[in-house]
Formats: structure tokens, sequence, C-alpha cells
């Protein structure tokens, strides 16, 4: 293997699989397989993190402003969003099998996303992911993996939003 491919191998593990020591000092590696869909108690794990997240977003006053993008039954939203954790965590891939195939930032260009919108999102979820029996080390994980798709949101609605001319 030469220079480039070995450190483009290292930059993709790097991103791919985080390693955090517990207080056990034991290792965790989450991103690998299904470990991440295991830690985060496999389906019904998530579907409770899920629940949880959209009644933070119910209560959290810095959150109004997302609540109010959302139906007003959130049913099918926290089937979605469950269903799509599922598969980015590595378990079955139920939002495809159930609700086709999507591009996540695709399906949120109609929304004005900015950093204050992503910002409530994720904090939403960091107090969801407070609430769930996970160690530390996967709740850390899970903050960071999912800042880059927020990220990717709030970029793709800033240009859909800069070329409609509502931006």
């Amino acid at each position: 293997m030469n220079q480039l491919t070995t450190t483009l191998c290292q930059s993709y593990f790097e991103k791919r699989i985080l390693k955090v020591q517990n207080e056990t000092s034991a290792v965790d590696t989450f991103g690998l397989k299904d470990s991440s869909y295991i830690a985060a108690g496999k389906f019904e794990g998530i579907q409770q993190l899920v629940s949880c997240f959209y009644t933070v977003m119910g209560e959290l006053p810095e959150a109004a402003h997302i609540r109010d993008m959302h139906p007003t039954d959130l049913t099918v939203s926290i089937d979605k969003l469950a269903c799509f954790l599922s598969g980015w965590l590595g378990g079955p891939r139920l939002y495809a099998d159930k609700y086709g195939a999507f591009s996540i930032p695709q399906v949120h260009k109609h929304l004005a996303v900015t950093e204050l919108e992503r910002d409530a999102w994720l904090l939403c979820m960091h107090e969801a992911l407070d609430q769930q029996p996970y160690s530390q080390s996967f709740k850390k994980y899970m903050l960071k993996q999912l800042a880059i798709p927020a990220e990717r949101i709030r970029l793709t609605c800033t240009a859909a939003n800069s070329k409609s001319g509502t931006d």
C-alpha cells in the first residue's frame, strides 16, 4: 500500500470508528457493523431514544421553532426517524424498506434550516441521549456522528433557499 492509500484508509477508519476510553479503561468501538445498533439497544432502544427526542423537542423553548416544522401528530415522524436510525446505526434498513430510498439532506431541503435549527435539533438529541441508559462514550459518539448529517441538512437547505431567493 502506498502512503496516499494508507493515509486515505486511516482517515476513513478514523471517521468511521471512534474509540473512546470509558471509566473501566476498556475501549468501546462504535461504527463497525452493528455495534452501534446494539449499543443503542437495537430497535427498541432506538424507538425509546426517538420518543424521548420528540418529547424534549416539545418541551424545550429553544426547540419550539423546529417542533413547528413537524406535523401535530408525530407518529410518522417518530417512525421515520427510528427507522432511519436503525439502518444508520448498522441495524436493519427499515426506512428504505418502509418509505423507499432517500437522501436525508434532500428530504429536508424545503425547510429553512440554519445554524439555529441545526443546533436546536442537536440540543434535543443531546438531552434525549442523556436520558438513555447508554454508556457515556456511546452518547458522545452518537452526538458527534449526528452532527454530520445535521450539518449536511443545513448546507442543503441553505443552498436550496438561496436559489429560491428565500434566504
